[in-house]
């Protein structure tokens, strides 16, 4: 049975309107409905929950809340047949750490359809290093391959490189035999990227074209971007005939400066990918690369791993640009199964 109360990280909003967090005491009771309880072991940070935290009215409107939008641990308690007391699972995305309380608590309750079973390969804690970072990536990467993006069809670009979703593409994109180059902002980053596997490590400006051309030398045979704005628009306009760029952030800017020569004169084609309400189907099918062949090499020196009490300070460096690759919060732990 669980406790009557648990800890968490709480999101409030006073009567005008300032929103802050901290870590706080709250009862089992006050959890959302649905048919999954589950003892959470890790959960880890994104760029979502930094934001969450801060009540960005984008992200969450729904106050008192609990930020966190990755979450694997055990099933304490079931309404559905499919999952039972002590089933290893993980919850990702959804409304869950926006406005439903999400995972950097000890507890956490879902619907049962959010919850995927811990694919075999991977622990609760490796699960969280990849978390939802890793599951855009592998999103991305099937995106790029579904549109024929094969390793011997070119040079591939991950902007972003050294944050949650990039490191993650790197080392999957290279592991599977692509070349990849790696732009980055950091240069501090470029060794990292390059034990993952990157080819390449550029910076920014080698990939944001200020002029007015509307078609660049074809580079790229396809990418992942999760910046946007004019990166974006240069990545495609130096996408060779026939490659695809899979967007899935807006780090620079939701603008995209384009026009539309890139996909009537190269058939360059640009998917977006969401990876909080994406299909169950891809869902499940992406855990089941990240825990077996896409499993990236060095999963664990991609990630650093904090304590609870430790979230709110590192949750203020996300607009800092002061994280590298993935933060996995160790809450129950393996003792929480």
């Amino acid at each position: 049975m669980p406790p009557e109360t648990f800890r968490c990280l709480l999101s409030t909003q006073d009567d005008a309107g300032r929103v802050s967090a901290a870590i706080a005491e709250r009862r089992i009771e006050e959890l959302p409905p649905g048919e999954v309880l589950l003892r959470v072991a890790y959960s880890s940070l994104n760029y979502k929950d930094a934001l969450a935290a801060a009540g960005h009215p984008g992200v969450n409107r729904t106050f008192p809340g609990v930020p966190g939008v990755d979450a694997a641990g055990v099933v304490v308690a079931s309404g559905v047949y499919e999952y039972v007391p002590g089933d290893r699972v993980l919850a990702t995305g959804f409304d869950m750490g926006c406005n439903r309380w999400g995972g950097l608590a000890e507890y956490v309750r879902v619907p049962a359809e959010w919850v995927v079973p811990l694919p075999r390969g991977l622990d609760l804690r490796e699960a969280m290093a990849l978390g939802t970072g890793g599951l855009t990536a592998a999103m991305c990467i099937d995106a790029l391959q579904r549109h024929d993006v094969a390793p011997e069809g070119g040079d591939v670009v991950v902007t972003g490189a050294s944050g949650g979703v990039g490191c993650m593409a790197v080392a999957i994109l290279a592991k599977l035999g692509y070349r990849v180059t790696a732009v980055s902002g950091k240069p501090q980053a470029a060794e990292f990227l390059k034990r993952l596997g990157a080819t390449e490590v550029v910076g920014r400006d080698a990939v944001d074209d200020a002029s007015d051309r509307p078609l660049l030398s074809g580079r790229w045979a396809g990418g992942v971007d999760t910046v946007g704005g004019n990166i974006l628009a240069t990545l495609l306009r130096a996408t060779r005939h026939g490659g695809c760029i899979a967007a899935c952030g807006l780090a620079q800017s939701h603008e995209l400066p384009l026009t539309v020569y890139p996909f009537i004169l190269r058939a360059a084609t640009l998917t977006g990918v969401d990876a909080a309400w994406c299909p169950l189907a891809l869902r499940h099918l992406s855990w089941q690369r990240l825990a077996g062949p896409w499993k990236p090499d060095r999963l664990d020196e991609m990630a650093e791993v904090i304590a609870l009490d430790d979230v709110l300070r590192r949750l203020a460096d996300f607009p800092l640009g002061k994280v590298q690759g993935r933060i996995v919060v160790r809450i129950g732990g393996e003792e929480a199964t």
